[in-house]
């Protein structure tokens, strides 16, 4: 047990910035679709909200909109969305022993892109009243393919972002 955690413990400066890039990377998608498509994504200030009301003990929400609106929501949900993203990040290095940061490839990226879809289909989703893979929303199979998209950049991201820090470190 210790070992994995000193294996982890090693594995966190890149995780922190492979987390932070891929993130980046899924937001830039989003802005991407908001400018060139006028498609909407996610409010974090919502996923903030329903963090605060999470640590008041409630879990479920009819829809998270109608619940009373918390201070710095919006703070916390975006700062929530790139905890998550380096948390990601960790769990793909600590998962790897640290081969991914030797030799990243594509494929296991996009793979782990589509894996995290798991988290909004099953937890989030559900918990914000949205259902279960966004069930209850007027359209949920565009919800599920915006979804999709969006884990499928934070993949893409997580590729370049670890050949960029490659790049990074091999210049300093």
């Amino acid at each position: 047990m210790f070992e994995y955690l000193s294996t982890t413990m090693d594995f966190m400066f890149p995780a922190i910035l492979i987390g932070i890039g891929a993130t980046l990377v899924m937001d830039a998608w989003a802005l991407f679709l908001k400018i060139v498509w006028h498609i909407p994504s996610l409010n974090y200030a919502m996923v903030g909200r329903w963090l605060a009301h999470l640590v008041q003990g409630r879990i479920q929400h009819e829809h998270i909109g109608n619940s009373h609106a918390v201070r710095y929501e919006s703070l916390l949900g975006w700062g929530a969305h790139y905890v998550i993203g380096i948390i990601f990040a960790l769990v793909l290095l600590s998962t790897s022993n640290g081969s991914w940061l030797e030799q990243p490839r594509f494929l296991p990226a996009l793979y782990v892109g589509l894996m995290t879809t798991i988290f909004p289909y099953f937890l989030l989703q559900p918990c914000l009243g949205m259902g279960f893979a966004a069930s209850k929303l007027p359209n949920p199979n565009i919800a599920r393919l915006k979804t999709l998209a969006a884990h499928l950049a934070f993949g893409v991201g997580l590729f370049l972002a670890t050949f960029f820090i490659k790049w990074l470190l091999v210049k300093v």
